[in-house]
């Protein structure tokens, strides 16, 4: 049933444009959030279109997705490719391909504005627009034009600039990362400018509010859920002696791969059955390959990538543990998809994983991120220990179930939907 309006004067079944500048379902989250949410809300009662870029989402209603093709300059397997001549239609395009030349990421700009165009003479068609984190100075438009307007941020992106810059091994990297990183200016200013901003934890809240400066009073938190059906025990499948699985769309240093590497090859000289399996793989160019050789694992460690969900499942009953390394985590898909399977389960501390696990030794043993003694030494005591295992990979299942359902998702992006609507009604203040 459709959630509880606010004012008799909204409506029983909300209307929403949901934007999505990329959303690949097989690499990153947001395609697996805007499709669950669209299930969930339409399940709720509500209509849902989905306007993207490419890669394409997958939605379990194709009719619900409308494409807005853009340039598409970073494909995987050919990165800040050059487009043909006739690809550049309008000033839009071109302005895209000149900043990339510039080493500029202007995709969330560039979508936005082509969406704006697509929904300018469908204002009747809707009650409101929903962006998902591309937060370009299109939105800006689509609120002159009319449209009442929210937006997901599931953390400030300021934290993946911070860390690669960081991590920059020179100052030409650096400088590099400046440029890509170019658009954070144009996302502080249109997120200042929204009324209402969704985010998926208290941490990524207090993130938001401290580095982008967005009103506090303007900032939401609706967390992120899992399909149990779907991420579920396998109980016969055995699990691999000294299996252990990640889960990562990329190598930067966000995610901690390069400190589960150095951990892995620290247990490795006790346990020498241990394995890593990475679900992902190195994009051209990384420095995990040489990192690999370096430190004895090119043998011990697996990529696969491209491989459907339901392996994925059985990639997690098939792990004796399943670890989140990530430096800072918004949220963390990987963290709750693999307690949903009641795989064992390690984490860092970073960003909002302790709100996803709980305190460390009630459904994951936690440590601190960047520190790949802990990190070793958490996978030790794991390996050691079926019983302790065995009881956090049940609790961590429980606390799913409890928890972060996708149902649950939806409901609170509905209330905020309404709540929207409310702040849009003659005389709201």
């Amino acid at each position: 049933m459709a959630s509880p309006r606010l004012s008799p004067r909204l409506p029983d079944e909300l209307r929403v444009a949901w934007l999505l500048y990329r959303g690949n379902p097989h690499c990153g989250g947001q395609g697996v959030y805007t499709r669950y949410i669209v299930r969930e809300a339409t399940e709720l009662g509500h209509h849902v279109e989905v306007y993207a870029g490419q890669p394409w989402p997958e939605l379990d209603d194709p009719q619900l997705l409308v494409k807005v093709p853009g340039l598409d300059l970073y494909p995987a397997g050919n990165p800040f490719r050059v487009p043909w001549p006739w690809e550049l239609r309008d000033s839009v395009d071109l302005r895209e391909f000149g900043l990339m030349c510039g080493g500029v990421f202007a995709e969330p700009w560039a979508f936005t504005e082509r969406a704006r165009r697509v929904l300018r003479d469908r204002r009747p068609d809707f009650d409101l627009v929903h962006d998902n984190q591309s937060l370009g100075t299109g939105l800006l438009g689509m609120m002159a034009d009319g449209f009442p307007l929210c937006a997901t941020l599931h953390h400030p992106i300021t934290v993946d600039r911070d860390l690669e810059l960081a991590h920059a091994p020179s100052a030409w990297r650096r400088l590099n990362l400046q440029r890509w990183y170019a658009f954070l200016r144009m996302q502080m200013k249109v997120a200042r400018s929204l009324p209402r901003v969704i985010t998926v934890s208290e941490n990524s809240r207090r993130d938001i509010i401290d580095q982008m400066g967005v009103p506090a009073d303007r900032m939401h938190i609706v967390p992120v859920g899992v399909d149990q059906d779907v991420f579920r025990p396998l109980p016969h499948v055995e699990r691999v002696p000294g299996r252990l699985l990640v889960t990562t769309s990329s190598d930067q240093p966000l995610k901690g791969l390069i400190p589960l590497l150095e951990a892995v090859a620290k247990v490795r000289t006790e346990r020498d059955e241990v394995h890593l399996v990475v679900i992902g793989k190195p994009k051209d160019g990384s420095k995990v390959p040489g990192i690999l050789d370096r430190l004895g694992l090119t043998q011990h460690v697996t990529f696969v990538s491209g491989v459907p969900t339901e392996r994925i499942v059985e990639l997690y009953a098939e792990c004796e543990l399943a670890v989140v390394p990530s430096l800072y985590e918004g949220f963390s898909l990987p963290a709750i998809e693999a307690m949903s399977c009641a795989a064992p389960l390690v984490t860092t501390t970073g960003g909002a994983l302790p709100e996803v696990t709980g305190p460390s030794g009630t459904s994951a043993l936690t440590v601190p991120p960047n520190d790949p003694e802990a990190l070793a030494g958490a996978i030790r005591t794991m390996l050691d220990d079926p019983e302790l295992r065995a009881r956090l990979g049940e609790a961590g299942r429980a606390r799913v179930l409890d928890r972060f359902t996708w149902r649950r998702t939806a409901q609170g992006m509905v209330d905020n939907w309404y709540a929207l609507l409310e702040q849009h009604l003659p005389g709201a203040r």
